[in-house]
C-alpha cells in the first residue's frame, strides 16, 4: 500500500493573468458559436455550468481555445465587465 503525505495546509493556486487574454478568447468563442447559428449566451451558459466543452462548437477552434482559459478566469472578466464596463480588460488590453 503505497500512501501519500497530506497537509492540512490550505494550497494556493496563482496563476499569470498576464498571459491569458480572457476577453479576447470569449469574443472569439461568441463569433464562431453565431457563425454556426448557435445562441452564443446560452452555449456559454451552459459550459460555464457543466464545464462540458461540447456546449462550444469546433468551429474555427473554438472549443479548443476556451478550454484553454480557466472558467473561473472567464465567470470573473464577466463580472468584472458587468460591474464596471469602463474597467480594462485582464489581460492583454491598455
Amino acid at each position: 500500500m503505497v500512501t501519500t503525505p497530506h497537509s492540512d495546509e490550505t494550497r494556493q493556486f496563482r496563476y499569470d493573468r498576464e498571459t491569458v487574454d480572457v476577453r479576447r478568447v470569449l469574443l472569439h468563442v461568441f463569433r464562431a458559436l453565431e457563425e454556426k447559428g448557435y445562441d452564443p449566451v446560452s452555449q456559454l451558459v451552459g459550459y460555464l455550468l457543466s464545464g462540458d466543452p461540447t456546449y462550444i462548437t469546433s468551429h474555427a477552434g473554438a472549443r479548443t481555445l476556451i478550454r484553454t482559459v480557466d472558467r473561473d478566469l472567464i465567470l470573473e472578466e464577466i463580472i468584472r465587465a458587468y460591474v464596471d464596463p469602463q474597467a480594462p480588460a485582464s489581460a492583454g488590453e491598455a
